[in-house]
């Protein structure tokens, strides 16, 4: 099969596959490009409530194909610049389930995700010290975010890997599972994000992001939407909410 990137929907929940496996599923030039329109389309489904970004077989991603980064290296990061951004930007909840290498441009994508879910096995690295790369300015401003001034610099100076316990202690990881409960712990998990209100997770998103200035849009919705009603009388019925707000317009 030609590296790609697969995807599929089961009960609400998107998963997108990083799939190169004769290459630790490193993301191609192709690959790259293919993911903000795949994102959009798999935003624009009213049915998906969550999204997961993982790797095939035992790896996440080992980052990108560094024959792409041949003759132009500037444009191969400007692809996976936009891939970033249009990832972060995605509308609903997202994960990264990792396995394995979770390196250079599969640590991008794995820090534009809400939250990250890891095997104890994993290894994490940011590796442009390695290639005489620039690191983007948003992809180090999303990494300081997530794992501290301190952290980030170790990362982006040294392009050493990290293992999976230290990538929690930094905050680059959210849960930490044993080999072999990482997709049962992705699928218990998402069914609880796509059984909440869409409203709260897409408010929470953009404020968490750095939103400030759409207090008043949330507002609106929130009065519009009947969620916060649904809410309060599903608690005093003991019964799960029927959340019905899907889009902010």
């Amino acid at each position: 099969m030609e590296p790609q990137l697969l995807h599929s929907v089961t009960d609400s929940v998107a998963t997108v596959v990083i799939h190169h496996p004769a290459k630790r599923n490193a993301m191609t030039a192709a690959m790259w490009s293919a993911l903000p329109p795949l994102l959009d389309a798999l935003a624009a489904d009213p049915g998906v409530r969550a999204l997961v970004l993982t790797g095939e077989g035992g790896t996440f991603c080992a980052g990108a194909d560094i024959s792409t980064l041949q003759g132009s290296p500037r444009a191969a990061q400007q692809r996976a610049e936009r891939a970033e951004e249009a990832l972060a930007a995605f509308p609903r909840p997202t994960l990264a389930a990792i396995r394995g290498h979770c390196v250079g441009g599969g640590a991008q994508l794995a820090a534009a995700c809400d939250l990250r879910f890891a095997e104890e096995d994993a290894l994490f690295g940011v590796t442009p010290a390695k290639l005489g790369l620039v690191y983007p300015a948003s992809s180090t401003r999303r990494l300081v975010a997530l794992t501290g001034p301190s952290a980030t610099k170790y990362l982006l100076f040294s392009g050493e890997l990290i293992d999976a316990r230290r990538a929690l202690r930094t905050g680059l990881v959210d849960e930490l599972l044993p080999q072999g409960g990482l997709d049962r712990r992705v699928k218990e998990f998402t069914q609880v994000l796509a059984s909440r209100s869409l409203l709260t997770q897409a408010a929470a998103k953009e404020f968490a992001d750095g939103r400030t200035d759409r207090d008043e849009h949330w507002a609106e919705q929130a009065r519009g939407s009947g969620d916060a009603a649904e809410g309060v009388a599903a608690f005093l019925q003991r019964r799960q909410p029927r959340f019905t707000w899907t889009t902010s317009g």
